[in-house]
């Protein structure tokens, strides 16, 4: 994509000499009347002491058998995704994590509910977990948390990442950091240096791949086209591919709250037709968040099979800012999962602030 479109590649170590000048492995300067940072971020290497006898999800991938025991030390996307894969070709699963629930940042009640479901996936969640270290001898590797020390035929690091602003010279420019070590941006992804611009995992915003790219457009634009416009980072939709996914889209629960004195909560939990039809189990969860006020929608989650291909659809009509009576007029699709969005009716419950 690159060559195609016309792009020049130059292979090395960037440091940025000034605001307009990249120098490459200290001796080819590049000059440019801009500069856009987009250098990502790392697997953090610092959680606990001796993690780095832990793989990384990179070496994870490069792994020619699957661990009969494997422990991941994290509860985010890559964590959970991961462990999820491992324990369906047949690892024995252990997952520790300090908060009281995995995934977090996202809807408490469907954080609770997929902790439930991994447990039934059979993979062990060590939540509160105090991890104190990792060490290794031979071909086995063991985590000391609290107390106890358990012992794995591998061990994968997925306790986050952290932005790759490591020797790019920002500190001698004077471009600002956040506390987090992420290059603070604006809404333009202007940083605090004229003409040096920031996009992606490197700055403090949203870590995903299609929030990077939207990014990017939008500064293109911006830049060369003359228009202004931003990226609407509140009516992302996102999910973690686990078994089941869980996917949303808007405010959670508790962020709702904070932000709206008298919410609507609607739920529901269901075996979809074609799980019960096959004697299955497994369950899907839906949960809409809707200011009273306004009828707006301010949030929806669900956790089940095909969730990541309904919140993106739905995304299209929160985005738009969709109303509850919206979703009430639409004519349900039958027999699908995705309909008990519009056929839900009854409230169950209200939220009020003070």
């Amino acid at each position: 994509m690159l060559e195609n479109s016309g792009v020049t590649v130059f292979r090395g170590n960037a440091t940025l000499s000034d605001s307009q000048t990249v120098m490459v492995d200290g001796v080819t300067p590049i000059h440019g009347k801009r500069v856009l940072i987009a250098t990502g971020a790392r697997a953090n290497r610092h959680a606990v002491p001796g993690i780095e006898h832990a793989m990384t999800s990179d070496d994870l991938l490069d792994l020619s058998e699957v661990p009969k025991r494997l422990g991941v030390l994290g509860a985010g996307y890559i964590a959970l995704e991961f462990a999820s894969i491992m324990q369906g070709l047949g690892s024995s699963v252990t997952v520790f994590y300090r908060d009281h629930l995995p995934l977090r940042g996202f809807d408490e009640g469907m954080r609770a509910k997929l902790a439930d479901a991994l447990t039934a996936q059979g993979i062990r969640l060590m939540g509160r977990s105090s991890m104190r270290s990792v060490e290794a001898s031979g071909d086995t590797t063991w985590v000391f948390a609290g107390d106890e020390s358990f012992e794995f035929d591998a061990v994968l690091n997925a306790t986050g990442r952290s932005p790759n602003v490591q020797g790019l010279g920002l500190e001698k420019l004077g471009v600002t950091l956040a506390p987090d070590g992420a290059i603070a941006v604006n809404e333009w992804s202007e940083t605090s240096v004229a003409n040096v611009y920031a996009v992606g995992d490197v700055t403090n915003r949203m870590a995903l791949t299609p929030v990077a790219i939207a990014e990017g457009r939008a500064l293109v634009d911006n830049l060369f086209t003359g228009t202004r416009r931003t990226v609407n980072h509140a009516s992302v939709a996102t999910a973690t591919f686990t078994m089941p996914p869980l996917s949303t889209v808007g405010l959670t629960e508790e962020a709702a709250a904070a932000q709206y004195p008298n919410l609507r909560i609607y739920e529901t939990e269901f075996r979809p037709m074609k799980v019960a039809f096959a004697g299955g189990t497994s369950k899907t969860a839906i949960k809409v968040i809707v200011d009273d006020a306004s009828d707006r929608v301010l949030g929806v989650h669900v956790l089940g099979d095909d969730s990541p291909e309904i919140i993106q659809a739905l995304a299209v009509a929160v985005t738009m800012g969709a109303t509850k009576a919206d979703l009430d007029q639409t004519i349900a699709v039958h027999p699908t999962t995705a309909e008990e969005l519009v056929l839900l009716r009854e409230v169950s419950r209200r939220v009020t602030r003070g």
